[in-house]
């Protein structure tokens, strides 16, 4: 019997789109905006921003960045970090990069099979003299094994920072997960859950951390007369927190939706064989809805992931191969002892065969439902 024939969407489905206020709303905020006649070096909007956003994350402080690649850069210099520092693979470029513009060698760690996060019971035996700290990223939004990572940290003497870009409003057992390690930071990118168009954020429980942060994000200055350390350009616009204050009203609606949208694919792909879905359900945690991600096993499912994605094109859908390649396999770290194929077993498996789908609060269910149509039609081709 010939399998069901599906027509292209009229309109292309891309992996997100951002999520936007009315307009209207977006132009009475700039209003305030323009009577203040401040853009910038933590006017009013940026203040008021930072204080919603302390709330918001249930952390203690917090400072916010231009953008989320600035912000880790200076949560490195912040912490004094050097030598080598423990991270994953498997992530977006940013995240091994702000290593390398502090100076600091990358050593790329082995990743959990069910979290994809960095495996936790691995990065003990990548230590060495020279290592100073551990970057973990809570991939799409899943918590790492924090109680596992600080352990090993406390007992090495190791700072810990978190790439918390995919994890707006994760919580674990009602704490914050921005209050774990000795930094983290979120991104408020236009692909994100919550965004600023662009932006970023690092959180802490150290007071003494916030005025370092703040002087490090405005080239180092004190005041007119003093510049007391080699700081470099983060700051937060005007423009940026004013849309971040608007875009707070509306996160929780986005959430609601993107929850019914989750239900709608996993109703839909539930029991196919060579599909798989991350952890969705985790006791005591609140997760972020950032991402829904599928793996799909190509013996079983009968199809590779890299043929899923090329078929989905053919209908309009634009899903995303994060994350593939391996950062360890990029040109500038492909070199490195820790960059080999046999340390990375699992995250060479897994970067063969994670597929994020369609995923934001303007898709309709129906959508869905023929994304997944489309999906299991693939099977077997």
């Amino acid at each position: 019997m010939p399998k069901e024939t599906y027509q292209p969407f009229r309109e292309p489905i891309y992996i997100t789109r951002p999520l936007l206020p009315d307009v209207d709303v977006i132009l009475e905020k700039l209003r305030e905006v323009w009577a203040s006649q401040w853009l910038t070096n933590n006017g009013p909007q940026h203040q008021i921003f930072e204080q919603k956003l302390l709330e918001s994350l249930r952390v203690p402080y917090l400072s916010l960045f231009n953008n989320g690649t600035i912000a880790l850069i200076v949560a490195c210099q912040s912490l004094r970090l050097s030598g080598e520092v423990i991270t994953t693979p498997f992530s977006f470029p940013a995240t091994p990069h702000v290593l390398a513009w502090n100076n600091i060698r990358p050593v790329f760690c082995d990743i959990e099979p069910t979290t994809l996060n960095i495996d936790a019971d691995k990065i003990e035996s990548m230590l060495t003299p020279q290592t100073t700290g551990i970057l973990a990223v809570h991939v799409f939004g899943t918590p790492c094994n924090v109680i596992k990572i600080q352990e090993v940290a406390d007992r090495y003497g190791l700072r810990v920072i978190y790439d918390a870009a995919h994890a707006f409003g994760v919580e674990i057992g009602g704490r914050g997960i921005g209050t774990y390690g000795d930094i983290s930071m979120f991104s408020f990118h236009a692909t994100k859950l919550f965004h600023t168009a662009e932006g970023g954020a690092l959180t802490f429980n150290d007071l003494h951390l916030k005025s370092r942060i703040d002087l490090l994000k405005n080239f180092g200055i004190k005041n007119e007369n003093e510049v007391v350390m080699p700081g470099i350009n983060g700051k937060m616009t005007e423009i940026q927190a004013a849309l971040g204050l608007v875009l707070l009203d509306y996160v929780d609606g986005e959430r609601r939706k993107r929850a019914g949208l989750l239900k709608t694919y996993r109703e839909c792909l539930e029991g196919v064989d060579g599909l798989s879905f991350l952890p969705y359900d985790m006791d005591g945690v609140e997760k972020s809805l950032q991402y829904f991600v599928i793996r799909i096993d190509e013996k079983l499912f009968g199809c590779s992931r890299d043929r899923v994605y090329e078929e989905f094109k053919k209908y309009n859908v634009f899903t995303r191969k994060y994350f593939f390649p391996l950062c360890s396999a990029y040109t500038c770290y492909k070199h490195l002892p820790s960059s080999s194929h046999a340390n990375l077993p699992v995250a060479e498996k897994i970067a063969c065969e994670v597929l994020c789908m369609p995923f934001y609060g303007g898709l309709s269910v129906d959508d869905v439902v023929r994304i997944c149509d489309i999906l299991k039609s693939l099977r077997h081709q």
